[in-house]
């Protein structure tokens, strides 16, 4: 179910006490930044773009560097300059498309937007500030 359906939902059966609402929280974003850990260069080589450290022991190293390719990563940066992080990684490389893991990653850090505004306004409620 989406959020447009639930919101409608609740409308529909005139659920009118203080509450959540898809709009109040795209309206605590302020800005969105999206990170890649591995990209492109001008000639089309991969640079690893934060600091790696492939730990020493038993494993693929070229698994771990390939799997940085498919991670983004987007900040979500709150009115009140609190920060979520989401992420978006796929299984496999060749299913990985930018736009997506960004919409993916967005998403991610979206969703923890509500259990923060949700805990918030819980405590309004608990001491009478909010109705």
């Amino acid at each position: 179910m989406s959020e447009q359906s639930i919101e409608a939902e609740i409308q529909a059966k005139g659920l009118t006490a203080p509450r959540l609402t898809p709009e109040l929280i795209e309206k605590q974003i302020i800005s969105e930044t999206y990170l890649a850990t591995v990209e492109a260069d001008r000639n089309g080589n991969d640079v690893i773009v934060h600091d790696t450290k492939f730990l020493p022991g038993d494993y693929n190293a070229q698994l771990a560097y390939d799997s940085l390719k498919c991670l983004t990563i987007c900040v979500l940066v709150l009115r009140n300059g609190y920060t979520v992080v989401g992420k978006s990684a796929c299984a496999s490389r060749q299913n990985f498309d930018a736009d997506l893991g960004r919409k993916i990653a967005r998403e991610d850090a979206r969703r923890q937007i509500w259990a923060l505004e949700g805990y918030a306004l819980k405590s309004k409620l608990a001491h009478g500030e909010a109705s």
